[in-house]
C-alpha cells in the first residue's frame, strides 16, 4: 500500500525537527548550568572518571574517547575543540578545566594535540557537579540507551551569565559575555531577598560584562538594552598607555576579547605600510608570559591622541560586541533579561535543593528506622539472643522477630547484621547519640521542605560561601562616558603654526614660534631642508584646529585637520602628501586653504593662471570624500593657482605677474556649482599670468602689500585702486623690471600685522609691515629680502595673531 504525503508539509516537518534538534542538542546553552550538550557531557564524564582538581592529570585522549564512546557521537575534533576552549583562560572567565601542556594562546595557536596534553576538573567545577548522586536532576539514556547521562547539571553558580556563551543555531543565535562571579553573586542574592526588584536595581550590582581579556567597556545605552531586552550592543576598547623616553611610545597592554593578538599587529603593520597611519616609528609585539605588551613607538612631534583614534578606528583595538541574551528555557529557546536569567538560575537551585533533601531524608528516615529497631533491640537483648538462638536458619530468625517483637523486615535484618560489640554501653551510648542527631536532622530537612524562608536561607548561604572560595577582581573597567564623544581638539593645543608645502609635495607643521621677528633686509633662517630641485610653494600660517582645505591643480578639493600633518622641525623636510591624501599620477597641491567653520553665507572664490574665475557656495563642500571632491573644471593648460573664501559682499583684487592688477565686487558673478569651469576675472596681456588674489571685505586692513620675486616689496593705500568691472584689462600695481623681478603676489595688510617670507633656498623671514615703507601703485618699493643670485620669493602670507583665530 503506498502512503501519499504532501512534499512541502513533509520538509517543513523535517526541517523543523532538525532546527530544534540543532538548538536544544548542540548550539544553545541551557539557562540552568549554562552548558551546552558536549561541555555537560565532557564535565560529567571527567567527574566520573574520577578526574578531578585533587587527582592526577590525565591525557586529555582518555577523557574525548569516553565523552564520544559513552555520551557525544560526534567527532573527536569537535569535543577536543570544546575540551581546550573550557581550559584556556583568554576565553573562559572561570576556566572550568585545568590544562597541562600546550593548549593554544591568544595569538591564534592551535593547542597540542590530545595525544600530548593533560586535563583535570578545575576546583570551581566541583561545585558544578556537587550532589549529582542524590537525584537532584534528572538522567536520561545516552545514544545508544546503554548508559545515563544528566539533562543538566545540579550546579551552584550561574555559569550562563559568569562564563557567557557563544553559538549559531538554524534562525537564532546567541552571544552572552561573561561577568564577575562576585558581581554574578550579589545580584543573585539580591533578587532572592527582592523578587519584585528590577533591572535597573541588579545593575548596581552587575555593571557590565567583565572579559578574560580585561579592556575597557562602554556604551551604557547598548548595555541596558541587552540587559532589559536580552538585545543590545556594547563597545569593548583595548586598555593602551603612553610611556615616555627618547620619543613617545603607545603600548598596549589589553585587547577586546576574542580577538586574535597576532592578527592585530599584522594589521596594524599593514595600516602603516599602506601609509593610512602616519608617524609610527617601529612596532614590536614584547608580550610574554606575565601578559600582552605591544609597543608602538611615535616619530617625534607626532600627537598620541591621533594615532590612537585612528588606530583605535582602523586596527581592531576597539570591537562591536552585539549581546544576545538566547538559551534553552523548559526545552525551547527563549531570549532572557538578566533578571530571568537569574531567576532561572534561582528556580534551578530551589529544584535541586528541595530534591537533594528529600534525598537525604529519605536516608536520614531510613537510617532513624534502622536505629529505632536497635536501640529496642537492646533494651530487650537477652530475649532476642534467646530467640535467634531457638531458630533454626536466619530467616526464621528474621520472622520470629518481626513475629514476637513487632519489628519491621528491615529493623529485623539490621538486629540480625548487629556485631556483638554494639552491646557494650560504650557502642549503645553512641548509637542513642546517633538516633538523635538524626532526629534534628531529620527536623531541619522537613523544615527546609515546608518552610520556604529555611530554603531561601539554605540557597543563600551556598551562595555566600561560593562567593567567598571564588571571587576575583574585575578584569574589564567599565566606562560611563563615551569616549568616542570626546573631541580631540580637546587635547591638542590650539596653537598657532605655519604649513608649507612644496612643489614635489612635502608637508608638514611647525610651531610658529621657531620663527622669530626679524628686521627688514635680513637674509632670513633656514626653513625646510628640501632637495635641490624642490622648493616650497605655499605657505599659510594658522592653528592646530582650523580645517585646511587642500586644492589640486586638477581642480579638485580635499579636507584634512591641521593637526592632521605631523609636525616637523623647522629644517625637516616634512612628509609626503600623497601619504596623507590619495592623489592621482600627475596631480599635486597648488594652494592651501585655512578655516575653522564653514558659513552658508560664504564661497570659496577660484582663480586660474589665465584669469578665469568662479565663486560656488562652500555648502557644496561640507561632505568631502576622503578620495576628494570636484572643485572647479578647468580648460587644458590652464591650473588653479589661489583660492579664497570671500562673503556674500566681497570684493576681489586679481595680482598678475607683469604687476597688474583689477579690482571688482564679486557680486558680478553668480554662484555656480563645482563642475562648471568659471568666466573672465581679468583680460591678460600677452606673456601675462595671474599670481595672487586678494579678498577686501571691509575689515581694518586697508593696504596692499605686494612683493617681487627679487625680494622687493612696498604698501600700497587701498584708496589708490579703484573698482572696475570684471574682465578689464586692469591697471597698474607695481613697477617691474630686472631689478626687482615679476610680481610674486599680494595680500592685505595693516601696521599691526608681521608677515612671513619664503625664498627658493628654503630660507624664511619674519618681517614686521610697520618696517615696509607706504609707495604709490606705480613704483618698486624697498628692499624686504637679501635675494642671492639665481633665486627668488617663491612664497609669503600675513602672520594670523591668535586673537584672529
Amino acid at each position: 500500500m503506498i502512503n501519499y504525503i504532501n512534499i512541502e508539509d513533509e520538509l517543513k516537518k523535517s526541517y523543523l525537527e532538525y532546527s530544534l534538534s540543532v538548538i536544544v542538542g548542540r548550539a544553545l546553552p541551557d539557562v540552568r548550568d549554562g552548558l551546552k550538550p558536549v561541555h555537560r557531557r565532557i564535565l560529567y564524564a571527567m567527574h566520573e572518571l574520577g578526574n578531578t582538581y585533587n587527582k592526577p592529570f590525565k591525557k586529555s585522549a582518555r577523557i574525548v574517547g569516553d565523552v564520544i564512546g559513552k555520551y557525544h557521537p560526534h567527532g573527536d575534533a569537535a569535543v577536543y575543540d570544546a575540551l581546550v576552549r573550557m581550559a584556556q583562560n583568554f576565553n573562559m572567565r572561570e576556566p572550568l578545566i585545568e590544562g597541562q601542556g600546550n593548549f593554544g594562546s591568544i595569538d591564534g595557536d592551535s593547542a597540542a594535540a590530545m595525544r600530548y596534553t593533560e586535563v583535570r576538573l578545575a576546583k570551581i567545577t566541583s561545585e558544578f557537579l556537587t550532589d549529582i548522586d542524590k537525584d537532584t536532576v534528572d538522567f536520561r539514556p545516552n545514544y545508544d540507551n546503554t548508559l545515563k547521562e544528566p539533562e543538566v547539571l545540579p550546579t551552584k553558580i550561574p555559569n550562563l551569565i559568569i562564563n557567557g556563551s557563544s553559538g549559531i543555531a538554524v534562525g537564532m543565535a546567541t552571544n552572552i559575555p561573561p561577568h564577575n562571579l562576585k558581581e554574578v553573586i550579589e545580584a543573585t542574592l539580591y533578587l532572592l531577598d527582592n523578587p519584585n526588584c528590577c533591572v535597573s536595581d541588579l545593575m548596581n550590582f552587575i555593571k557590565g560584562p567583565d572579559f578574560p581579556t580585561g579592556a575597557f567597556v562602554y556604551g551604557q545605552e547598548g548595555l541596558k538594552s541587552a540587559y532589559e531586552t536580552g538585545r543590545g550592543s556594547i563597545k569593548i576598547r583595548s586598555k593602551i598607555e603612553i610611556e615616555e623616553g627618547k620619543n613617545k611610545s603607545i603600548v598596549i597592554k589589553e585587547i577586546p576579547y576574542a580577538v586574535n593578538k597576532s592578527n592585530l599587529v599584522e594589521k596594524i603593520a599593514q595600516l602603516i605600510n599602506e601609509n593610512k597611519i602616519e608617524g609610527i616609528a617601529d612596532l614590536r609585539d614584547e608580550s610574554d608570559r606575565n601578559g600582552i605588551r605591544i609597543v608602538i613607538e611615535l616619530k617625534k612631534g607626532v600627537y598620541e591622541d591621533i594615532i590612537i583614534n585612528k588606530l583605535y578606528k582602523f586596527s581592531g583595538l576597539e570591537q562591536s560586541y552585539g549581546i544576545n541574551i538566547m538559551a534553552v528555557v523548559n526545552n525551547r529557546p527563549k531570549l532572557l533579561t538578566l533578571k530571568e536569567v537569574l531567576e532561572c538560575f534561582l528556580e534551578h537551585r530551589r529544584v535541586v535543593v528541595l530534591r537533594r533533601t528529600k534525598f537525604e531524608l529519605n536516608k536520614a528516615e531510613a537510617r532513624a528506622h534502622i536505629l529505632e529497631g536497635l536501640k529496642k533491640a537492646l533494651d530487650i537483648i537477652d530475649e532476642i539472643i534467646k530467640t535467634i538462638k531457638q531458630s533454626k536458619t536466619p530467616s526464621e530468625a528474621k520472622k520470629n522477630l518481626i513475629r514476637n517483637y513487632d519489628f519491621s523486615e528491615i529493623q529485623a535484618q539490621a538486629i540480625l547484621d548487629m556485631k556483638l560489640q554494639r552491646l557494650t554501653n560504650l557502642e549503645k551510648q553512641k548509637l542513642i547519640e546517633e538516633y538523635n542527631e538524626l532526629i534534628k536532622t531529620i527536623e531541619y530537612l522537613n523544615s527546609i521542605l515546608n518552610n520556604k524562608e529555611v530554603l531561601k536561607t539554605v540557597i543563600k548561604e551556598e551562595l555566600i560561601k561560593i562567593k567567598q572560595d571564588y571571587s576575583s577582581e574585575r578584569k574589564t573597567i567599565i566606562l560611563d562616558y563615551d569616549p568616542d564623544n570626546i573631541n580631540v581638539e580637546d587635547i591638542i593645543p590650539d596653537s598657532e603654526v605655519v604649513v608649507t608645502l612644496t612643489k614635489n609635495g612635502y608637508i608638514k607643521r611647525t610651531s610658529l614660534s621657531n620663527y622669530n621677528q626679524q628686521k627688514r633686509g635680513g637674509k632670513g633662517i633656514v626653513g625646510a631642508n628640501v632637495s635641490k630641485n624642490d622648493f616650497v610653494i605655499d605657505l599659510v600660517t594658522t592653528s592646530n584646529h582650523q580645517d585646511l582645505y587642500l586644492f589640486s591643480n586638477q581642480g579638485k578639493c580635499y579636507k584634512i585637520k591641521v593637526y592632521d600633518i605631523p609636525e616637523a622641525s623647522r629644517i625637516a623636510k616634512g612628509i609626503h602628501i600623497k601619504n596623507i591624501i590619495p592623489l592621482a599620477q600627475e596631480e599635486f597641491i597648488a594652494k592651501l586653504v585655512s578655516q575653522r567653520n564653514l558659513t552658508i553665507n560664504d564661497y570659496f572664490f577660484f582663480v586660474t593662471k589665465r584669469g578665469l574665475v568662479k565663486k560656488t557656495s562652500t555648502s557644496l563642500f561640507k561632505n568631502i570624500r576622503q578620495t576628494g571632491i570636484i572643485a572647479i573644471n578647468l580648460k587644458d593648460g590652464d591650473e588653479l593657482i589661489d583660492v579664497k573664501l570671500i562673503h556674500h559682499d566681497s570684493e576681489i583684487m586679481l595680482i598678475t605677474k607683469s604687476g597688474y592688477c583689477i579690482r571688482f565686487n564679486t557680486n558680478e558673478i553668480r554662484p555656480i556649482g563645482r563642475n562648471a569651469m568659471g568666466v573672465k576675472g581679468v583680460a591678460l596681456r600677452e606673456g601675462d599670468k595671474v599670481v595672487s588674489a586678494v579678498e577686501i571685505n571691509g575689515d581694518d586692513r586697508k593696504e596692499l602689500l605686494t612683493i617681487s620675486e627679487k625680494g622687493f616689496g612696498k604698501r600700497t593705500s587701498l584708496d589708490m585702486y579703484r573698482v572696475q568691472s570684471r574682465g578689464g584689462k586692469g591697471i597698474k600695481n607695481m613697477k617691474v623690471n630686472n631689478k626687482t623681478g615679476s610680481v610674486c603676489g599680494s595680500v592685505l595688510v595693516n601696521e599691526k600685522d608681521e608677515i612671513i617670507i619664503l625664498n627658493s633656498l628654503n630660507k624664511i623671514i619674519r618681517i614686521g609691515v610697520k618696517d615696509i615703507r607706504k609707495a604709490g601703485r606705480d613704483t618698486m618699493g624697498v628692499k624686504l629680502i637679501n635675494i642671492e643670485d639665481g633665486q627668488r620669493i617663491v612664497c609669503f602670507d600675513r602672520v594670523i595673531k591668535e586673537e584672529n583665530l
